[in-house]
């Protein structure tokens, strides 16, 4: 059955209206349709198995909640460091079981280690990343105490906490169509990613 997320849900009501933004990312991004049953979450826990109905003529639909399901202990807490987070990276980690708890990028090393995670994430974020000196700082006080995962910025954040380089691309990587191989299977991947700094491999 398929597995969304709805921040904010509210199941105490009997139906819940998706209209304007979250209808289109209800049919564009979750790929659901109206007669489509599917289990919903809210991000704190709270999941109702709903039915998606069509408002007729309007672009609009109408979740009606069929069954309220027990509340979900969260497969892990993950504190995500928030340095221009896209709201997609919550859902997914939300809809993969994970409790998600979004800092601000100065929140400092104590302050995260204070919540006990089982991980912290870095997020994606804009700029030259050697530019953030402070962050660095910081995530240097993290290593070895909490695995550590990031995309974009975060990971290239990462890299300089554990003593490598960055350098400007020439052209970036830009577009909805960049080609990735998995070495192991020899497999490509389609992906979408828009960035103009790099690791250097060699400096780790």
């Amino acid at each position: 059955m398929h597995r969304c997320f709805l921040p904010g849900a509210d199941w105490a009501a009997p139906s819940l209206l998706l209209e304007g933004e979250e209808a289109r990312h209800a049919l564009r991004v979750m790929r659901l349709r109206p007669g489509d049953v599917c289990e919903l979450f809210d991000g704190c826990g709270q999941a109702a198995r709903v039915r998606l109905v069509a408002v007729e003529g309007t672009s609009s639909m109408r979740v009606e909640v069929e069954e309220l399901l027990e509340p979900m202990a969260p497969v892990a807490d993950v504190v995500l460091i928030d340095y221009g987070a896209k709201q997609n990276i919550v859902r997914e980690l939300v809809e993969r079981g994970c409790r998600v708890t979004v800092v601000p990028c100065n929140t400092s090393a104590e302050d995260i280690l204070a919540r006990n995670p089982d991980g912290i994430m870095l997020s994606n974020g804009p700029g030259d990343p050697a530019d953030n000196v402070a962050c660095i700082a910081q995530l240097r006080k993290l290593l070895g105490k909490k695995p550590i995962f990031g995309i974009c910025l975060g990971h290239q954040l990462f890299a300089l906490a554990m003593g490598g380089r960055t350098r400007k691309m020439k052209y970036g990587h830009r577009g909805t169509n960049q080609p990735v191989k998995q070495l192991a299977t020899g497999r490509v991947f389609i992906s979408s990613q828009n960035h103009g700094y790099e690791v250097v491999s060699d400096s780790l």
